[in-house]
């Protein structure tokens, strides 16, 4: 539903978006993720017609965003961070112009309206004036606004800012229901959000596509604890060495103790070679444990070492 070719965007020197690739099938729930300035909003922006791209192809729904921008707006709902809103009108008014604009037939209008409302939880604000609503009716009427012509690809940038918990966990399983029947990518800062509501995870950072991966596969990813009695110098240098190994951290040491973190590639065990490596140096193993990477781990370690890079 959508697909991204080396989508580039540049200001002047600056470049947003750098050659970022990546699909989003029919049905996938995508959380789009990276830290402020990375180059999240450009690219949704993009993707919905808000504005051009420097180079690169994309297409949602079947349509290229380039050549047929008019077909791509039919087919998406787009809820910016900053919902803007005609906070003149009436919550119902709005909704009824907003579906006019999106082509919704006059005969469905109404009942469309009535449903979406219901939906998102503003039925009970619809004869009240937008700007008398609070931040978090505000972006729930943005969402009304973006479903409201029902369409199969929504992009959502924020979605529960400024809602209280309740309000989070019901746009949560909102959400989760519209990935049933549509593709749905949303950014935001909320890893938990992410793991909770997302089928897979696009990270971004610098305006590079960094990793891209499904939840269960990210979790599957683990990490090694590891404590020994032994010069923690070395015991990084020998494990970092092994093949099987992404990367090895000093967590703490000190004269004769060292506790390390060591991460192995995908699809790698490398807990017998460092076995070996401790019995061939003669130290004693105190720990060594699995755990699952978290996603803020895992999010944390790609976009940091992006940087250093």
């Amino acid at each position: 539903m959508i697909e991204v070719v080396n989508l580039t965007k540049r200001y002047g020197e600056v470049v947003a978006v750098d050659h970022a690739s990546f699909r989003v099938e029919k049905g996938e729930i995508v959380g789009f993720l990276g830290p402020n300035g990375a180059g999240k909003t450009t690219t949704m922006r993009m993707l919905t017609c808000y504005m051009p791209a420097t180079s690169g192809k994309a297409s949602v729904a079947g349509h290229d965003v380039f050549a047929d921008s008019l077909a791509v707006r039919r087919n998406v709902g787009y809820m910016p961070e900053n919902v803007p809103l005609y906070t003149e009108m009436r919550v119902r008014e709005y909704l009824m112009f907003r579906a006019r604009l999106k082509g919704l037939p006059y005969s469905r209008r109404s009942s469309r309206v009535g449903q979406i409302m219901e939906q998102c939880w503003v039925d009970d604000v619809q004869r009240r004036l937008i700007r008398q609503l609070s931040k978090g009716y505000r972006q729930r009427v943005g969402l009304a606004e973006a479903l409201v012509h029902d369409p199969p690809v929504l992009v959502l940038d924020e979605p529960t800012v400024g809602l209280d918990p309740n309000q989070i966990r019901q746009t949560r399983e909102l959400i989760r229901q519209l990935g049933e029947k549509r593709t749905v990518i949303l950014s935001t800062h909320i890893l938990p959000e992410v793991e909770i509501v997302c089928n897979r995870v696009v990270m971004i950072n610098r305006g590079r596509i960094v990793d891209e991966d499904e939840i269960d596969r990210l979790r599957g990813r683990e990490r090694l604890r590891l404590e020994v009695k032994g010069d923690p110098q070395r015991l990084v240098s020998l494990v970092r060495g092994l093949d099987e190994v992404e990367s090895c951290t000093t967590v703490t040491a000190s004269e004769g103790l060292a506790r390390a973190e060591v991460t192995f590639k995908e699809g790698s065990d490398g807990r017998e070679a460092i076995f070996g490596i401790c019995a061939r140096e003669s130290w004693p193993i105190l720990e060594m444990s699995q755990a699952a990477a978290s996603l803020e781990e895992m999010f944390m370690k790609i976009t940091t070492r992006e940087v250093v890079e």
